[in-house]
């Protein structure tokens, strides 16, 4: 349930999120649809920062409430999402630049009103849920956000960039040094290297501009580069002055995206690969 009297509800949003998903070529990371469609609603930076439930997760309401719209259009047959969070409008839906909200939540709810009952005669139960609420995000955002002590997530910082490729990676996080809390040297194609200043940052709300031109402030003639690296999310004027035409741009990682980061590197995330196997008697058949 929205969280303000400005925040759009999730079927509200389903045709924003349509007219993005067209305006960027018919598919779009999450990072990029919330991005897009927070501008096109014009809603002030104090709206668009509300978190959801900050003690589970690092998506702010308006995250929240875009996840329940693309898992309704997705049920309803308009949009499909890969494994790596890319979400596309399928292919013969590709003419469809608005939906009907109600006529979308009746043929979804009905749906899920069938399945249920179709649970309850087998004695299953599933909580309904947007597509991509994992609950692995929630474990290990308690585990970093009220766990982890500020001195070890500066280590498992450390830790990942030098699995991500940093050398030379120290935390070096001390009073009055504007908020850096370590460096490292990025090779590129073992040629270029780059001097990358960090600062990382446990937190369960969205991270100001005002800390985005701290930090800059502090690294500018220091490094190349900068990262900021948060277990919560960057308020929109944050992200635009991370990018700020004739600013050194500031590189940002928000706690999902340093989740994928960690999972895809297994720095204390285990997965497991269950094997499907398949039968096609039409190949013995014809041998």
């Amino acid at each position: 349930m929205a969280k303000h009297e400005q925040m759009p509800k999730y079927h509200e949003l389903m045709n924003p999120l349509l007219k993005v998903l067209h305006e960027l070529g018919g598919s779009g990371s999450i990072e990029e649809i919330s991005s897009r469609v927070s501008e096109s609603l014009d809603l002030p930076e104090d709206v668009l920062s509300i978190p959801h439930d900050p003690e589970k997760s690092s998506q702010t309401e308006l995250e929240y409430q875009l996840a329940w719209a693309r898992t309704y259009l997705k049920r309803y047959g308009i949009l499909d999402n890969s494994e790596r969070g890319v979400w596309v409008i399928v292919p013969d839906k590709r003419e469809v630049r608005a939906v009907n909200p109600q006529e979308v939540e009746k043929t979804v709810r009905d749906m899920i009103q069938k399945e249920r009952e179709g649970q309850q005669k087998t004695g299953q139960t599933e909580e309904e849920l947007p597509e991509e609420a994992e609950t692995w995000r929630s474990k290990l955002h308690h585990v970093l956000t009220k766990e982890l002590s500020p001195d070890a997530f500066e280590r498992l910082i450390k830790r990942l960039l030098r699995e991500s490729g940093f050398v030379q990676v120290e935390v070096t996080g001390r009073t009055g040094d504007g908020g850096i809390d370590g460096k490292g040297i990025i090779k590129v194609g073992g040629l270029l290297s780059f001097h990358v200043l960090f600062q990382c940052k446990k937190y369960q709300g969205s991270v100001s501009p005002g800390a985005i031109r701290d930090f800059r402030g502090a690294f500018i003639g220091r490094a190349d580069k900068g990262l900021f690296v948060t277990t919560g999310t960057f308020t929109r004027d944050a992200m635009r002055e991370a990018t700020r035409d004739g600013a050194t741009p500031i590189d940002l990682m928000d706690g999902d995206q340093l989740a994928d980061k960690l999972k895809e590197l297994r720095l204390g995330i285990k997965t497991e690969m269950v094997e499907s196997v398949d039968i096609d008697p039409d190949w013995f058949k014809n041998i």
